[in-house]
């Protein structure tokens, strides 16, 4: 394979076209040119070979040495974290990129490595910079140094679009100078299992918020336009039903209804694609028996034919091969290759054998080079909008002037504020006051260390993370804390550390106990949420649940704070525990953000962007269900959920009165109105997030029970009144009918708004389409 592939790639330097090899019209070096023509000059200059290269991309040099030492060829099938290639050593990929082989590099976290790489490929023929792509999901954090947000379910907490995109435009200017142009987010999956590890990856259970934050994200990272060098591109991902897994389990089968598509799953990537995302990843999954990276309805008629998508698709990590050796519909490597090309495939993560086999297709007549010209113009069309051409290197110098600078640290620091959401508060504990709780317990395997970082996250400095230790010493620094450290790994506690715990306690006017799962990556055998981290029961790790109950027993006041990145069956907590804190994984000022809510320094405003369960057996558990879901309640146990998608509470209180529309009646074509006042009547500034939820009354197919439309996060000063005012239009009130078709059906809506989904929290009103 290692002497195919490069004996291949010099062909064009043998005679594989002659003219296009000397070099031809040198136009798209032109950076005057708009970018369309200059794609079109520069691809009649290159061979077949050359443009297959720019579909091909590989792990970093420095990846691969990593992995050379520590992994078989069999590691590399199973891992979905560490690559290399068996056949090709990483000193072969450099001379691949030499000779232009190789479009596009992921995994690469260093400034200094992306300016290698590119410094190779500027001695290709035609000097094609490089693509680099690195999975930025929630700031730049495979790359040490980096400003790291809350991770995506946190973000979705805040209910503040403009603040994601602002996340994300830093995102963006953090990677460009770092040396990366591509980031394989938002994932917009609407996440309907909890069991799956990646929730925390996600913007929750609601089609409608997952779009806004998604499309949010989408402009964030490229603006109206990417062109520039501040920019980088977005991906949405992963198309689709990875989300709603069989059981759970990353990359098991989606069996989804039409009508749970287009409902449900599909409109998060339409609104990314009308906020201009130029990039799409499949999913790791079969969708109703057709794994997604080989399925043309989904790539072909879904993306292009019907949402007139206009960029290109990148497979996810080896998903490719999987249709060979997983899925099994294809016999051979070759047949996956050609079956994921042909039905809308524009570049492979990862490896070498794509190269070779796209090339034969070819030559064969399987695959048209049409096809692979519609990919390969959209690849090159990233690169001359990017600037890469001009500049594919990094300045280093400046490089420290820009990440993890003051300003994304604010930012930072404000996203964790706003996603933290106050689960309950009792027994007038918070906010605390540093005269009444003098000496103070803390204790947790989340309380001291990164785990607040959450899933694609590296290790950052310790000086740039802030933990909720640090950030309680910091904030109250007159308070007397005695700590006890039980470790990293949530799986491992002791008798002796909980018999500890409980003696610390005992000697304390107060225990704030910060419990969870852990999601840190480069603790993979050991984490127990993230990518490939799934469950079949969501009770907290390890014994986590006896040290709560061990010192809930000694009758100090304690508070929870959960540290996770998705929804704990904690119900023994939520009716034993006074105070209880959904931290969610909060970002590099998560400690500090953490300690000025318990200290009231900063009002709690976060809501929850999805369910929460009481028991793994009540999943799916999501506040848009249909009636019949609830139509008998379960035999043992409480059927209601644990807290309802939208709660969260205040350290101040709100009032809704005068809920009205501007008009009762109308016709389907018309746009209503609807206003509420929302006053504070509490004694302490806050920020509430008003919502706005419908319900079809009578339908020709059934409706969820009520759906999210609209919402507005607004600040209220002690008792200060606003009117809350929102636009209903048909686009709101439409869905598939019994024939599939959309519009809006007359006949009465329920309109309701208040702070949550929960019923006791809305009011309502009709609403009459005629």
């Amino acid at each position: 394979m290692r002497n195919t592939i490069i004996a291949m790639g010099i062909s064009c330097l043998t005679g594989f076209s002659l003219a296009a090899c000397q070099g031809g019209d040198k136009n798209y070096t032109n950076p005057d040119l708009p970018a369309t023509e200059r794609v079109s000059s520069l691809m009649s200059q290159m061979t077949l070979e050359e443009k297959v290269a720019q579909m091909c991309q590989y792990v970093g040099l420095e990846h691969m040495k990593t992995a050379e030492k520590n992994m078989s060829a069999e590691d590399l099938k199973h891992s979905h974290a560490q690559g290399f290639y068996p056949n090709l050593h990483s000193s072969d990929v450099e001379e691949m990129t030499k000779k232009g082989m190789i479009g596009s590099f992921l995994h690469v976290v260093k400034a200094e490595e992306a300016n290698y790489l590119q410094s190779l490929a500027q001695q290709s023929r035609l000097k094609i910079p490089l693509l680099i792509g690195i999975d930025a999901i929630h700031g730049n954090g495979l790359y040490c140094g980096s400003t790291i947000y809350p991770t995506p379910i946190g973000q979705a907490s805040t209910f503040d679009p403009a603040l994601i995109e602002r996340m994300s435009r830093e995102t963006a200017v953090e990677m460009r100078a770092s040396g990366m142009h591509w980031t394989f987010t938002p994932n917009v999956e609407v996440a309907r299992d909890t069991r799956w590890g990646r929730v925390g990856e996600t913007f929750g259970e609601d089609p409608y918020l997952v779009g806004q934050m998604g499309a949010a994200t989408v402009r964030g990272f490229q603006t109206k336009d990417f062109t520039g060098n501040d920019k980088v591109i977005a991906c949405a991902k992963h198309l689709v039903g990875g989300s709603q897994p069989a059981n759970g389990i990353n990359g098991a089968p989606a069996e989804l209804s039409e009508r749970t598509l287009q409902e449900v799953f599909f409109p998060p990537f339409k609104d990314c694609l009308d906020a201009g995302v130029f990039t799409v990843m499949t999913a790791h999954n079969e969708l109703n028996g057709i794994p997604c990276h080989g399925n043309k309805y989904l790539m072909t008629e879904v993306l292009r034919n019907q949402w007139k998508f206009d960029g290109f698709v990148v497979s996810d990590w080896m998903d490719i091969e999987r249709m060979h050796d997983y899925h099994n519909v294809a016999e051979t490597l070759k047949d996956a290759y050609r079956i994921s090309v042909d039905a809308g495939m524009g570049m492979h993560m990862h490896g070498p054998e794509f190269y070779e086999a796209i090339i034969e297709c070819v030559k064969e007549g399987t695959i048209s080079e049409k096809q692979i010209d519609a990919a390969v113009s959209k690849i090159l069309e990233v690169k001359f909008k990017l600037g890469l051409f001009e500049n594919p290197f990094v300045d280093l110098k400046k490089k420290d002037e820009i990440v993890f600078n003051e300003k994304h640290q604010q930012t930072a620091l404000e996203g964790a504020r706003k996603s933290i959401v106050l689960l309950k508060n009792e027994g007038n504990v918070l906010p605390l006051e540093a005269s009444k709780y003098k000496k103070v317990f803390v204790t947790g395997h989340n309380a001291d260390n990164q785990s607040i970082l959450g899933d694609w996250a590296m290790e950052q400095p310790e000086e740039h993370v802030t933990t909720v230790l640090e950030g309680l010493k910091a904030i109250s620094p007159e308070t007397n804390y005695n700590f006890l450290d039980l470790g990293w790994n949530v799986r491992l506690l002791s008798d002796n550390q909980i018999k500890e715990a409980v003696q610390q306690a005992r000697n304390s006017d107060l225990a704030i106990l910060v419990v969870g799962e852990n999601s840190m990556r480069y603790h993979w055998n050991e984490k127990t949420c993230g990518e490939n981290s799934d469950r079949y029961e969501l009770s907290l790790p390890g014994r986590q649940q006896e040290l709560v109950e061990a010192v809930a027993a000694t009758g100090v006041p304690t508070v929870i704070i959960l540290v996770n990145g998705r929804p704990l069956t904690t119900e023994w907590i939520a009716e034993n525990m006074p105070c209880i804190i959904e931290a969610w994984e909060p970002g590099v000022a998560g400690g500090q953000a953490l300690a000025e809510i318990l200290y009231g320094q900063v009002n709690p405003s976060g809501k929850l962007p999805i369910t929460i369960p009481r028991s793994t057996g009540q999943i799916q558990c999501m506040y848009n269900h249909k009636f019949t879901n609830h139509w008998f309640p379960y035999a043992t146990g409480n059927s209601l959920p644990l807290y309802e998608f939208g709660y969260g509470l205040s350290y101040t209180t709100y009032k809704y009165d005068h809920l009205k529309l501007s008009e009762a009646s109308i016709t389907p074509d018309k746009s209503v109105k609807v206003t509420v006042d929302v006053t504070n009547t509490g004694k302490m500034d806050g920020e509430e997030t008003v919502q706005l939820y419908i319900r079809d009354e009578y339908s020709s197919a059934t409706r969820p029970v009520k759906e999210l439309k609209d919402f507005a996060r607004i600040p209220l000063k002690a008792g200060e009144t606003k009117e809350v005012s929102f636009t209903l239009t048909p686009e709101m009130l439409s869905y598939y009918d019994a024939d599939m078709h959309y519009g809006v059906e007359k006949g009465t809506f329920k309109i309701m708004v208040g702070a949550s989904s929960r019923d006791t929290d809305l009011q309502s009103v009709i609403l009459t389409v005629k």
